[in-house]
């Protein structure tokens, strides 16, 4: 049995009736569409390298240990593998409709947390593969490796590893409540920090000041966002907005102003809801769109085990320039934001506040977590979330994969929440929303189509 770290479970107890927290994303693929049963067969084959999809999260009694991942005895394919079809004509709109109907249900918690949907009837005999894995399992990064896992490399794959898995017995009640309870840091993990601490005593000088400095600034989001109506209560239903932008011309915008990928990147992000702002009569304040970035942190915890299937990130917060009107100068200022947050230790520092949750007994934690999200606030208004994806192309049951649409959970009071990943060249930029909050997700997408162009021009 695997004990859920403190972030995984968050994920967990963050999820309620008005928030599924799963990660998702739906490919395009050329025709023709597989049969199901060529589906069943081809997930069925894939199953040994992904053992997290046969195994279930099993709370540990009175909450007083975290969740653990124990194997499910009886998988069963057909209740995590579905078929449907869209009605003529097929178009783009009606493939984000659907998806966004199956992405407002939460996955069944008797079974492995995920779900695959083929979904037949694209225009142009094109077909679409959905997949959802609950946020408890995977963060962005491992997402994308899941996926990964479920396609293909070639048309033609090799040999398929051979499927030896043999379910464990079911544990019991205490078994459980022993396995979740030693998993938790005692004086040991106290006593390994005070070594460590005497040890190296001017690397730990410098990180705690750097610790101090990224939680300092992280005070600062305490302070609430400026009122706008992108903020608020957050209904079941979904909707999900596309956006695409070629990293060639992402490219020579980047050559031309300066900066990285990502600060473009998050400029159209910023354009977008600058658009979205005006569009519903609101002035673009300073402060009005604060967003959480998530930031991958692989790379501290390069030993951790199962590193690539469960959550390892930190993040920041900045505040897109929405104010800003021309185009070069809000570029500029999006690069200040984020030289800022690299230098500022919030990434370092959100380390620090999730080790700090082992230490806290499972009950308090999944109290505060459960109870704390759900009090009326103001402080976080989006979420951004960029994941390179494959520069090569992907294939499924032999078919071309065409498109990769990314697709991120949102909950609490955020109303929106932004995807972004990257395939054979074209960054795909997935918009989530609460459908009734946010009935005019066309123009956040749009606006932020436009942006490109218009950089691309001054360019």
């Amino acid at each position: 049995m695997d004990v859920l770290s403190p972030l995984d479970a968050a994920f967990l107890r963050l999820e309620g009736r008005d928030a599924a927290l799963h990660i998702a994303s739906a490919v395009v693929v050329e025709g023709p569409p597989p049969s199901y049963d060529e589906l069943l067969g081809h997930f069925a084959a894939k199953l040994p390298l992904v053992p997290r999809y046969r195994q279930r999260v099993q709370e540990v009694p009175l909450w007083l240990g975290r969740p653990v991942w124990v194997d499910d005895q009886d998988v069963d394919l057909r209740a995590h593998v579905k078929h449907t079809a869209l009605p003529a004509p097929g178009d783009e709109g009606q493939l984000r409709a659907l998806c966004a109907r199956v992405l407002s249900q939460p996955l069944d918690r008797r079974r492995p947390l995920w779900q695959a949907w083929l979904v037949e009837g694209l225009a142009g005999g094109r077909w679409a593969l959905l997949t959802k894995v609950h946020h408890c399992m995977v963060d962005g990064i491992a997402g994308t490796d899941l996926l990964l896992r479920m396609l293909d490399l070639e048309p033609e794959p090799g040999p398929r590893t051979p499927d030896t898995w043999v379910a464990s017995p079911r544990p019991g009640r205490l078994q459980l409540l022993a396995s979740a309870l030693t998993a938790m840091p005692g004086p040991r993990a106290g006593a390994a920090r005070v070594v460590d601490l005497v040890r190296h005593p001017a690397r730990s000088a410098d990180e705690l000041a750097e610790d101090v400095r990224g939680l300092t600034t992280w005070a600062g989001v305490l302070r609430p966002a400026s009122r706008s109506s992108l903020v608020g209560p957050v209904l079941p239903d979904r909707g999900w907005g596309w956006a695409r932008a070629t990293l060639d011309d992402v490219r020579v915008v980047r050559r031309a102003f300066g900066g990285t990928v990502n600060d473009v990147v998050l400029t159209l992000v910023t354009a977008g809801f600058r658009e979205l702002l005006l569009g519903r009569g609101e002035e673009p304040e300073p402060h009005a769109v604060r967003s959480l970035v998530p930031v991958n942190v692989r790379a501290r915890h390069a030993s951790a085990r199962g590193a690539m299937v469960a959550n390892h990130v930190s993040a920041m917060v900045a505040d897109l320039p929405v104010h800003v009107a021309d185009p070069v100068a809000r570029l500029a200022a999006v690069r200040l934001e984020l030289d800022r947050l690299k230098t500022s230790g919030e990434s370092q520092a959100g380390e620090v506040i999730t080790e700090a949750a082992e230490l806290v007994p499972p009950l308090l934690l999944s109290l505060g977590l459960y109870g704390g999200f759900r009090l009326p606030h103001r402080h976080l208004v989006t979420v951004t979330t960029n994941v390179p994806g494959p520069p090569f192309p992907l294939w499924a049951l032999g078919r071309k994969v065409l498109e990769l649409h990314p697709f991120v959970p949102i909950a609490d009071r955020v109303r929106t929440g932004i995807a972004i990943s990257s395939y054979e060249g074209v960054l795909y930029i997935g918009v989530t929303t609460d459908a009734r909050a946010v009935p005019d997700v066309d123009v956040l997408t749009g606006g932020i189509e436009s942006a490109l162009e218009e950089l691309v021009s001054l360019a």
